[in-house]
């Protein structure tokens, strides 16, 4: 089962079709069969985008998308956490506000250039003219913590940390009269999540915190967008059930004294068949292992992702 595989994405090069979704007057979703999404809101004088694309040149194609639906100006880039794959397109908006969690800033100043090196290592096909990104880090030029309400004209739209999960600085954005959540990659659907700076311990209370809010519409980081309750159901508890069953298992192989290998390798073939189709499993999975292995034992907190470290954990687990 344990071939040698090519490191993380570098073999994903099938380019993914774009869709763009209506979920309501106020609420699109840009979504590509597994690529990030980004989430539209429009209000009555405003857009607001929610993440960005990997480089202001993939983010022209969003603009397209929004310009078919409304000429209002673009005036919030709302970042649901910081990845490099989420952020960098940012310039492209040019907006008046680039919104985030005071915690997602934190990050940025601590691992934002590590960060941006390691994944555009990772995923080269989600960086299309990477040439096209400013130098230095995009940052936030508006931070909140907790909560954050802001008045598209008469649509209100929440701005929520409801707990740790997929990063320390996670953010929801939450239109409560027309009940559409947009999630980032705290909920995933048909997709693996990435946990390589998760807090496993925390994320399935702030799946329930997602749920208690009765979202009847929800962007997901990652898959189509889920346009019922029902199918928000499926895919919070998709997502809960993946870093809870993954978590379970390493902390178990962790507490018998099992090397991070021997605890990946088991780990690996008891998610395979339940989760192995979903896309970027083969990429994610070392990174979440690790990530859990050493929320298990002895980091409480995510260390940073560097290009070297991403290589060294590759070979010691997959090579």
């Amino acid at each position: 089962m344990f071939t040698k595989k090519k490191f993380a994405s570098q073999a994903d090069l099938e380019e993914k079709k774009i869709s763009f979704t209506k979920l309501t007057e106020s609420a699109y979703a840009y979504t590509a069969e597994g690529d990030p999404n980004t989430g539209i809101v429009i209000g009555d004088d405003s857009v607001m985008v929610i993440d960005t694309q990997a480089t202001p040149v993939m983010a022209q194609d969003v603009i397209r998308h929004i310009r078919e639906v409304t000429d209002k100006p673009i005036k919030y880039v709302t970042l649901s956490h910081y990845h490099a794959v989420r952020v960098l397109g940012a310039s492209a908006y040019n907006p008046q506000q680039i919104i985030a969690s005071q915690d997602t800033w934190n990050l940025i100043l601590q691992r934002g250039e590590q960060d941006k090196v390691s994944e555009i290592g990772r995923f080269p096909r989600l960086f299309q003219a990477v040439e096209s990104v400013p130098p230095g880090m995009t940052w936030p030029t508006l931070t909140f913590t907790g909560k954050m309400t802001l008045w598209m004209g008469t649509l209100e739209v929440q701005l929520l940390q409801l707990g740790r999960g997929h990063t320390k600085g996670d953010t929801v954005v939450w239109l409560p009269t027309e009940r559409v959540l947009f999630s980032g990659d705290l909920v995933e659907f048909g997709a693996t999540p990435y946990a390589g700076d998760a807090y496993f311990q925390d994320w399935p209370n702030t799946l329930d915190n997602i749920a208690a809010l009765h979202p009847q519409k929800l962007v997901p980081g990652r898959g189509a967008a889920l346009t019922s309750a029902e199918e928000v159901a499926a895919g919070l508890e998709g997502t809960k059930a993946f870093v809870s069953e993954l978590f379970a298992s390493v902390r178990v192989g962790s507490s018998q004294g099992k090397s991070l290998r021997q605890v990946y390798e088991e780990t690996f073939k008891l998610l395979q068949p339940k989760y192995g189709h979903w896309v970027i499993f083969n990429h994610c999975m070392p990174f979440d292992v690790t990530r859990a292995f050493d929320e298990a034992t002895q980091f409480p907190d995510p260390r940073i992702w560097t290009a070297e470290r991403d290589i060294e954990m590759w070979k010691t687990l997959e090579g």
